[in-house]
């Protein structure tokens, strides 16, 4: 099989689909690997590293996506790209988000005749995102790292301290969603210090997150309780998803008038559209703005800024996956694999997921093994 790694283009993105241990890995088992140049020198993993792991270094992005039967990345072409890079018959593996996209993507998608596996969605019968989770595990500590910069006068907040001070109360964290990311958040701002609540629309997380990390509190995420959440937070997190679908917009602009001056909040679900009504990506070197007096942070790709802890989780998780379609062909694996089938968004142009087909009013395919 040929393998295909290539540079990633996004504003901000800084990682790579694959270490120089994941390219070995994958070379041992006699695949190979196109590594386009530099695709990791930003994540910390230059072209030799690559070399001496068994890749094939091309110059251009175009060649590694013409000679991949597979192409792993973290994030997939731009749509204008698509009719350049894709050809038939090819699978590309990345954060799709296809269900927060546009309706005339997924058609082109669709006439390039390409199978489309978004990594966000592979995921087990419970519901479990191998994939994901690694990136939202980072995700979680980052968040809390930034927000507490956030809180200071320097960066444009109130100048509150995360973990306060003898005689000084911690900042008040409220995280929305109770998922890997709001768990791996809530524990990461309990360790910095602060007081944190954290909200979800069901009691079973906040069950499982209260055994895990003592000292948390929990609240169900009603819309008064949210609207009380937020008159004391001095930082709120929004790391609320919904496998499949955009996120619901929990926090409307006039609710944000409960919260404090210059209070921040992290919309970390920004990706798949977002929690806050006044939410809109951003990126660095300018990732905050300020809506009604309080100050926003919503970078979709928040795990590039740790850029080498992340190629290596996201290398970790995606590999037994490519070398499980690496043993046969891609319609073998999806059909032995329930969690592949539950990522692969469309199989050579076809909608394989029920769930995309009602987003954006397609035809579902006639496959055997096609996702309800």
């Amino acid at each position: 099989m040929n393998v295909g790694i290539p540079r990633e283009t996004r504003v901000g993105e800084l990682r790579a689909a694959l270490s120089p241990a994941g390219v070995e890995a994958l070379a041992q088992e006699g695949h190979r690997v196109w590594v386009e140049r530099g695709a990791g020198s930003r994540a910390g993993f230059d072209n030799a590293a690559y070399e001496a792991a068994g890749a094939t270094i091309v110059c251009a992005r175009e060649e590694v996506f013409a000679r991949s039967d597979l192409v792993a990345a973290v994030f997939p072409p731009d749509p204008g790209e698509y009719d350049t890079l894709l050809h038939s018959g090819q699978a590309v593996m990345a954060f799709w988000l296809l269900p927060a996209g546009r309706r005339e993507d997924v058609l082109a998608l669709q006439r390039c005749g390409v199978s489309v596996i978004g990594l966000e969605a592979i995921a087990d019968a419970g519901g479990r995102a191998p994939v994901l989770e690694s990136m939202s595990e980072i995700a979680g500590g980052l968040a809390i790292t930034v927000g507490a910069c956030l809180l200071l006068n320097a960066f444009g907040g109130k100048g509150v301290l995360m973990a306060g001070a003898p005689g000084v109360p911690p900042a008040h964290v409220a995280v929305l969603g109770a998922g890997v990311l709001g768990r791996s958040a809530a524990r990461a701002a309990l360790s910095a210090g602060a007081q944190v609540m954290l909200l979800d629309a069901r009691l079973e997380p906040l069950r499982v997150a209260a055994r895990e990390t003592s000292g948390l509190a929990t609240m169900l995420a009603t819309p008064a309780n949210i609207e009380k959440a937020l008159s004391f937070a001095d930082l709120v997190l929004g790391a609320v998803a919904v496998r499949g679908q955009r996120t619901p917009v929990l926090v409307t602009r006039p609710m944000l008038a409960r919260m404090k001056p210059k209070s921040v909040v992290l919309d970390l679900s920004i990706d798949m559209g977002g929690c806050f009504e006044t939410s809109r990506p951003t990126s660095f070197p300018e990732p905050a703005y300020e809506v009604d007096g309080i100050l926003h942070f919503c970078v979709p790709n928040l795990p590039a800024a740790a850029a080498r802890s992340a190629t290596v989780a996201l290398t970790n998780s995606l590999l037994p996956y490519l070398m499980e379609i690496g043993r046969g062909d891609l319609e073998g694996a999806v059909s032995a694999s329930g969690e592949l089938r539950r990522g692969l968004y469309l199989y050579r142009g076809a909608c394989a997921q029920a769930a995309l087909g009602r987003t954006f009013d397609l035809p579902g395919a006639s496959l055997p093994w096609a996702m309800g």
